[in-house]
């Protein structure tokens, strides 16, 4: 687990710029869900309006709605294609997201449709840090 200004960013993921994380799976496909710093950003999660299984995703898209104690956000999906699980225990206790962001707290898993070109649109934990501080400093000008 690597540490960024205060967030968790394990070493073995690759990150969407739109906090999205991703975890290429021993058979190919893809776990997806969101990142320690949309997590503290959004406080608590109290809700997650789930995709269903066999809708086709793209990069970057909405494919699920997150409620938090702050607001109403988006998960966008790291990589394109068809949805072949949604973490429907989320659906009954969102707290999972909020305790287990990385593990039990995945959204969706994704058989990829076009994953080796689309890894290049995808931050290892080794380039994040410029990435993150822009984020952090978007975050505060919010605020205010």
């Amino acid at each position: 687990m690597t540490i960024i200004e205060g967030y968790n960013f394990p070493e073995d993921l690759y990150y969407h710029k739109d906090h999205a994380w991703a975890k290429i799976e021993s058979d190919g496909n893809i776990r997806a869900g969101i990142n320690d710093f949309y997590l503290k950003s959004a406080d608590e999660i109290t809700y997650i309006d789930l995709p269903f299984e066999d809708d086709e995703v793209i990069q970057g898209e909405t494919c699920a709605r997150i409620q938090s104690s702050k607001w109403i956000g988006k998960f966008v999906s790291p990589i394109s294609g068809v949805i072949i699980k949604a973490n429907l225990d989320l659906e009954l206790n969102s707290t999972i997201l909020n305790k287990s962001p990385y593990d039990k707290g995945w959204i969706i898993i994704i058989k990829p449709s076009n994953l080796k070109q689309e890894l290049k649109n995808l931050f290892k934990v080794d380039n994040l840090r410029p990435w993150l501080k822009k984020e952090i400093e978007k975050a505060e000008k919010n605020k205010k």
